[in-house]
């Protein structure tokens, strides 16, 4: 199908198509594994070029896509119309009320900067360059959780366009199947063009980071299972397997290594802190211990994930608990024995707030796991074949029924939908009939084929 410029309603943001210079760049994701192909690209400016180019899409029978930034790119928007959000990142925060604003392109560095100024923080997630929104509809499980509870609990409203193309306000009064199933259902119901959230009065924390030769591996992943399952809701960690590139970037000892890395955010005293920390240190020497008091605005210091795009797949998994047999079958699979194209292998543990129901019921699935299990691999053509192949005897291990949309990769529809039990299943489903009986919305993590 060719669609010419003609065709397409007046918006105010840059419109492109294939050919055109600066659709590249217009199209282009964090995953530079994904390659997006759209027939057209409305760069919007606002929520009513989203709706125009919604209703136009419909009208022609096309499918429609939605990109902020790129991070949640998991599969290529093909054969559709591409509505890219990066160029609506206005934020605004209400330091009385303890909400925040963000449009849909915004990123977490900048509510994270705004709200700081009043001693406020966000449900953000591992790293600031990520997007609000779609992080935040996907659940958001990030390292406040345990004493906070998933990003998605804490919405208070939503604006998005519906398949209709009408821009709607939704919240727990007006709309509420809705604005249930697009808090924890992601994507599949519209484009959320702004979103308000609480904010919390979380000025500093201690926490960073401690890496681990990779050749004591075993004795840091057993350590932790026992050690982590006794800390208190303040306390939030995840420990990661990493091979890291060679590149001069990074500090000597971690150049090209293959380390574990126990990550640490905890809203106490130093002190505290230090003191439970004290088993993780003598389980093996460390490369690098940079745990230390921080402000908020440093929060990217617990992950530190990677700042330039890389091609990568991802998958994970929910356990119930995180047993001894787990843990030798990821050192069997992932660890320092075996040469394996996986760029990560994390457990993360939950539990804490992730596992109470919200104030306002919301579709967030998988709230009864104590751990997931996440794994990114190099998204090389040649290497997927063997990343998916290590990835699913890695994650055969003993798991919940039920997982977290963020962390389901490329899943099929059918899979996707195993994220929740059957009577969520049902009701996301009669509000994906409700609200877009047609699919328009069917690019991405789509629950309909």
């Amino acid at each position: 199908m060719t669609i010419a410029m003609t065709d397409l309603p007046a918006v105010t943001g840059p419109v492109f198509f294939p050919g055109d210079e600066g659709y590249a760049a217009e199209v282009a994701s964090w995953n530079v594994a994904v390659t997006h192909e759209p027939l057209a690209v409305v760069g919007a400016t606002s929520a009513q070029d989203v709706a125009v180019a919604v209703r136009w899409a419909g009208a022609h029978g096309l499918p429609v896509a939605v990109q902020s930034n790129g991070h949640g790119a998991v599969r290529p928007a093909i054969g559709c119309v591409l509505i890219t959000t990066g160029r609506m990142n206005e934020v605004s925060v209400d330091p009385v009320a303890r909400t925040a604003r963000a449009a849909a392109g915004a990123r977490w560095s900048q509510v994270i900067d705004a709200a700081a100024a009043h001693g406020l923080a966000p449900l953000n997630g591992s790293s600031s360059d990520v997007g609000v929104v779609g992080y935040t509809l996907g659940g958001g499980a990030g390292p406040l959780g345990r004493k906070y509870g998933f990003a998605a609990d804490h919405v208070r409203s939503i604006e998005i366009v519906t398949a209709d193309g009408a821009l709607r306000t939704i919240d727990a009064d007006h709309e509420a199947d809705l604005f249930w199933a697009v808090r924890g259902g992601k994507g599949n119901f519209g484009i959320a063009t702004a979103i308000e959230f609480d904010l919390f009065e979380v000025a500093g924390f201690f926490g960073g980071g401690i890496y681990f030769p990779g050749s004591h591996a075993a004795e840091v992943l057993h350590a932790y299972r026992v050690w982590s399952a006794g800390l208190p809701e303040e306390m939030s960690t995840s420990v990661a397997l990493l091979r890291l590139p060679p590149l001069p970037e990074l500090p000597e000892p971690l150049r090209g290594a293959f380390v574990a890395h126990l990550r640490v955010a905890y809203l106490g005293t130093p002190e505290d802190g230090d003191a439970m920390l004290a088993t993780m240190r003598a389980a093996a020497p460390a490369l690098i211990d940079d745990v230390s008091w921080r402000p908020y605005t440093a929060v990217d210091s617990v992950h530190r994930d990677p700042v330039d795009p890389v091609p990568s797949r991802e998958r994970g998994v929910l356990l119930g608990e995180l047993t001894e047999r787990t843990i030798d079958h990821v050192l069997e699979v992932t660890g320092p024995r075996v040469d394996v194209p996986l760029i990560m292998v994390e457990v993360r543990h939950l539990g804490g707030a992730f596992a109470r129901p919200p104030a306002i019921p919301n579709a967030v699935s998988g709230r009864g796991a104590e751990y997931s299990l996440f794994a990114i691999g190099l998204g090389l053509p040649d290497l997927v074949p063997v990343v998916d192949k290590v990835t699913d005897r890695l994650l055969a291990v003993e798991t919940l029924p039920s997982g977290l949309i963020n962390f389901s990769g490329d899943a099929s529809a059918e899979a996707l939908l195993a994220n929740w039990v059957p009577a969520d299943r049902d009701r996301l489903l009669r509000t994906k009939r409700s609200y877009d009986p047609t699919n328009v919305f069917s690019s991405g993590q789509a629950i309909v084929a």
